[in-house]
């Protein structure tokens, strides 16, 4: 299998490749070949009540940014949930989470925020190539890529633009933190094992109340940073937002394509989502 340990991709010494015709069948299901497991057994989703597209948002840029969207099909509007994906862009694990979001009445939306480099990110495996294209997306241009999301949002008539939450993954959720800090039309945000450190001092920048999910063995995230933000949240009188950890839980814990995956954390954590967006008026 392969094993993804840390926040922003595997370390060489990290990575075991064995069983590749399992492996490469799971990648051409859509799912990232440098992380899947090859006896992975991912949650699949299906589309039966849902509308799905796949839009061009204006940003900007000189190309417009292709996102993902999932939501209930027929009239009405409904909240909506920005979803971050990983380092290896929106592959059918990120889409599954929109249709999950979507089956429980959300208008999910993944952006593919490293469109602009041109690279298959799910078809590499080199990470060393995955992380040149990753550092191509700095935080001003992420940033400024949610803020138009979430402005196209409240530009459709099935959506709810005042119901507005973030949830992202990995690189994702650090972007989570940040777009709560710099995007006022985000309601509330929920961040799965995304960077901390260079986020800390920043604390008291928080608009919306971020909840983080995170684990207790996480070799990329030590459980100082996790004691700090918190300390800081506490010293900002941010009392919505807080962090969870899952003591045994590794990095990844939540991506059900990986070896990393635990179920029972999953599913604790998938409540605490839905738990925070509701008290927090994404719902």
């Amino acid at each position: 299998m392969v094993t993804l340990t840390r926040p922003e991709g595997t370390e060489p010494q990290d990575l075991h490749l064995t069983r590749r015709g399992a492996v490469a069948s799971m990648f051409f299901a859509g799912y990232a070949l440098a992380a899947v497991a090859a006896d992975a057994k991912p949650v699949t989703t299906p589309e039966d009540g849902l509308t799905i597209d796949e839009v061009l948002i204006a940003n900007g840029a000189d190309k417009p940014l292709p996102a993902y969207v999932a939501r209930p099909k027929g009239a009405g509007r409904h909240p909506c949930v920005i979803v971050v994906n990983e380092i290896f862009g929106v592959h059918a694990y990120i889409k599954d989470t929109c249709r999950r979001l979507a089956k429980l009445g959300y208008v999910a939306v993944a952006p593919e925020f490293f469109y602009r480099s041109g690279v298959n990110l799910p078809a590499l495996t080199d990470f060393n190539e995955i992380r040149k294209v990753v550092a191509q997306a700095g935080n001003d241009q992420v940033d400024g890529d949610v803020r138009a999301v979430s402005g196209w949002l409240k530009a459709q008539k099935f959506a709810r633009g005042d119901k507005i939450g973030i949830t992202g993954f990995c690189w994702g959720g650090a972007v989570v933190w940040r777009a709560a800090m710099v995007d006022p039309d985000i309601k509330a945000g929920v961040a799965w094992y995304g960077q901390l450190k260079p986020l800390i001092a920043r604390a008291g920048e928080l608009k919306a109340p971020v909840l983080g999910l995170y684990g207790g063995l996480d070799r990329g995230i030590p459980l100082t940073d996790v004691d700090a933000m918190r300390a800081a949240l506490k010293a900002a009188g941010k009392a919505g937002s807080d962090i969870h950890v899952y003591p045994q839980a590794q990095h990844g814990f939540h991506a059900d394509y990986r070896p990393s995956y635990s179920e029972a954390d999953a599913r604790d954590g998938w409540a605490r989502l839905l738990a925070h967006f509701k008290a927090h008026g994404v719902a």
